[in-house]
């Protein structure tokens, strides 16, 4: 067991007066139970309850008072209340509906003796079959995505890279060892059982039959996302063919060479992605905030672990080959590990992740992602080579009323002054890739400067 960021966000979430319940959402196995574990380490009394299991199900399910209903788990876990230092965790809570309904009269009535936690893997579509929702206002949600850099060094001990990662600005000496450790985290991924092993043997061949196991697991799960036999089957397809698409624009007509119609098409990715096993990120052409989706346009397909990506992919193999990510694979495990770090970094908790484009016979663009900051969309590339050949960033860049880009690559950590094809001057933040973690710091930072 391993700390995760959200543990700290769990405990901000604790000390509130009178918490909501808080419902935390995430794919399977990116390690929701054994973070709530580690956080209720914190409570002299941890009661879970996994509503897979009958025995636990059944409490919620008998009509009672919700005192009576704590008193009943009580007794059949042999457990004592202390007031305010009580930890509930309802684990797998899609199981029962009648759990969720209760989560509004445990915060209504019984806020003050006891924190309530909620995780379930797929929340939305078991629960939307039922015709049942998380009770508005009475609930707050956190979501859990695989490992980020930053605790994937922790994970592994590197207490050295892990101060060098911090320090603002980090120290030139440093850049070697935290690329290597970079494009180790990028071969590897997130996934906590595989870094847990990754960890123990540094042994990527090792990781082999979990990353099989894993993938197992989340086709097998598609009978409890599809409405039927034939809904399935093109889930199950798309699951398959995903990590082949992951960093490309897609059209949903034919997706991964198959007969399958635009409307099947998206309606399982839809539902996959309120599984959180992929994400659909749309493009925009704003240069300024609000920045809003076009979902007229094709999106780019986000998969959930770049791990699993490289794996099932057969991608592993190159990371020996190269020393630059952008090196193999047209750049997109590069842009891949960038837009998982984003999500799971917590840059984009408030708004989704996005990319620009401006799509024209005679001059299209694209710049990989886009940063709302202050009152400022930042336009950032994940580009390997010269800054002279950023022509999409600087098409961008003449449009806005800004002057400032973010470049991330290998190279050094560099503040530029340039200016664009058309003579526009503006500022160039290049950034290593391994501290898109840290990347609104450094923004910041730039500006300050």
């Amino acid at each position: 067991m391993f700390s995760r960021k959200i543990v700290t966000d769990l405990k901000h979430w604790a000390a509130q007066e009178r918490p909501k319940p808080c419902i935390l959402r995430g794919a399977r196995q990116v390690g929701k139970t054994t973070a709530v574990e580690l956080f209720a380490s914190d409570f002299e009394c941890f009661i879970r309850l996994n509503l897979e299991k009958e025995a636990d199900g059944a409490h919620f399910k008998r009509k009672l008072s919700v005192k009576e209903l704590l008193q009943s788990i009580c007794l059949a876990k042999n457990v004592r209340i202390v007031p305010g230092r009580t930890l509930l965790f309802l684990d797998e809570i899609q199981q029962v509906p009648e759990a969720v309904t209760t989560l509004r009269y445990l915060y209504e009535e019984l806020a003050d003796q006891l924190h309530v936690i909620a995780a379930g893997s797929l929340l939305e579509t078991m629960l939307g079959a039922k015709q049942i929702s998380f009770p508005v206002g009475r609930v707050q949600y956190m979501f859990l995505h695989p490992l980020t850099f930053e605790e994937y060094l922790r994970a592994l001990n590197e207490q050295a890279a892990l101060e060098a990662y911090h320090s603002l600005p980090f120290r030139d000496f440093a850049h070697a060892i935290l690329l290597k450790h970079y494009h180790q985290y990028a071969l590897v991924g997130g996934m906590p059982e595989i870094v847990a092993t990754y960890a123990q043997s540094k042994d990527v061949v090792e990781l082999a039959p979990i990353y099989q196991s894993l993938m197992t697991a989340y086709q097998e799960d598609v009978a409890k996302y599809a409405r039927g036999e034939a809904s399935a089957q093109v889930i199950r397809h798309v699951i398959e063919s995903a990590p082949f698409e992951a960093g490309n624009r897609i059209t949903f007509q034919g997706f991964g060479r198959s007969n399958y119609k635009s409307r099947e098409v998206g309606e399982a990715l839809r539902t996959l992605e309120r599984a959180m096993l992929l994400k659909l990120v749309y493009p925009a052409t704003a240069v300024k905030p609000p920045a809003m989706a076009d979902r007229k346009k094709a999106p780019r397909l986000q998969f959930l672990d770049t791990g699993l990506v490289n794996y099932r992919a057969g991608l592993q193999g190159h990371f020996f080959q190269y020393d630059d990510l952008h090196a193999f694979h047209q750049g997109r495990v590069a842009e891949h590990i960038v837009g998982q770090e984003l999500l799971a970094s917590g840059i984009r908790d408030h708004a989704p992740l996005g990319f620009w484009v401006k799509e024209k016979k005679q001059s299209s663009a694209e710049v990989d992602f886009l940063l709302p900051f202050q009152n400022l969309l930042i336009p950032v590339e994940v580009k390997a080579g010269k800054t002279g050949t950023l022509r999409s960033l600087h098409q961008f860049i003449d449009q806005a009323e800004h002057a400032f880009a973010v470049r991330l690559y290998s190279g050094a950590l560099q503040i530029e002054n340039t200016h664009t094809a058309q003579g526009k001057p503006f500022t160039l933040l290049n950034l290593p890739y391994f501290l898109t973690g840290r990347l609104m710091a450094y923004i910041q930072w730039a500006i300050e400067r």
